[in-house]
């Protein structure tokens, strides 16, 4: 079994807030540090969803554009036979 230890950081809230926080932790059976981690995490994840659709998005629109400017090679370096049996949006 693997433990892996988060890195420390502290924060400052005012008492409302704390109390507020505190509450919706106990609410959901996590503590305090838990619940803000959860937070946090949940944050970063939707932030790194919407890039990477966005992303998607941008090449997706403009796929045409690349294949017409660099040809359909979607796997540069890659033997003929793996290339041709990826699937088109593996890449």
């Amino acid at each position: 079994m693997v433990v892996v230890m988060g890195k420390q950081t502290n924060i400052r809230l005012d008492e409302a807030v704390r109390a507020a926080a505190e509450e919706r932790a106990k609410r959901r059976g996590l503590s305090l540090q838990g619940y803000v981690a959860d937070l946090i995490e949940q944050d970063v994840n939707e932030s790194r969803a919407a890039f990477m659709a966005g992303a998607s998005a941008f090449l997706a629109s403009y796929a045409d554009r690349f294949e017409a400017e660099f040809g359909e090679d979607r796997y540069p370096g890659l033997p003929d036979g793996l290339a041709q049996d990826a699937p088109r949006d593996a890449a």
